[in-house]
């Protein structure tokens, strides 16, 4: 499950079958709400579909939000919310380092993963315990604050990022690019009608999902 949007006010939120490949639910938007998608996994539950498993990104309190469903957070978002931090292109040792964790995470499994991070921590823990003083002020913060927000970010989201390891029978999508494909591909097809109006718009994206 995931959401696109058309600027700021307008969106599809789109919840898909990762086996059938069939787009089962979708909602527009105007904000992506964690009580939106808790609504839309009930909903398929009351159209009487089985949900083993979910797969979405790791937006703040959502992949807490399903206790008694196995979650997958898409690798694909944790890998981009590391390049945010660290950029494509990391000057220091140790962000590259991570870089190159991270890009193995797709390959790998759970154990294999988990080892690498911990010896990449205990590697760079003097590092990333770095402090630089303020001359005006007095007082010091972190020198590499980026590096260890990444690593926070790792930490914080591991739990969920080998989810289709840990339930391997299941069949689950490590990313959401079943539906960021889709996405992409409509937004493609909507470049070529730029200026419908909204109903119009409304109308197409349904038909194209449909589809």
């Amino acid at each position: 499950m995931d959401t696109t949007y058309w600027g700021r006010c307008f969106g599809a939120m789109l919840f898909k079958d990762a086996y059938t490949k069939e787009n089962l639910l979708k909602y527009y938007v105007k904000n992506e709400t964690n009580s939106l998608y808790i609504q839309g996994i009930n909903e398929l539950k009351k159209q009487g579909f089985q949900v083993v498993g979910i797969v979405c990104d790791g937006r703040k309190g959502l992949l807490q939000s399903f206790t008694s469903i196995p979650v997958q957070m898409c690798q694909f978002h944790q890998v981009a919310i590391i390049r945010r931090y660290i950029t494509k292109n990391p000057k220091l040792p140790a962000s590259i380092e991570l870089k190159e964790l991270v890009s193995m995470m797709k390959l790998t499994d759970r154990e294999s993963f988990e080892g690498g991070l911990e010896l990449w921590f205990a590697k760079w823990k003097p590092f990333l315990e770095e402090r630089t003083i303020n001359p005006e002020t007095g007082k010091s913060h972190y020198t590499h604050k980026r590096l260890r927000s990444a690593y926070r970010s790792l930490k914080t989201n591991l739990k969920w990022l080998f989810t289709w390891y840990d339930y391997f029978e299941l069949n689950i999508p490590n990313t959401t690019n079943a539906i960021d494909g889709h996405f992409s591909d409509l937004k493609n097809k909507l470049r070529n009608h730029n200026g419908l109006s909204l109903t119009r718009k409304c109308k197409f994206i349904d038909e194209f999902f449909k589809a």
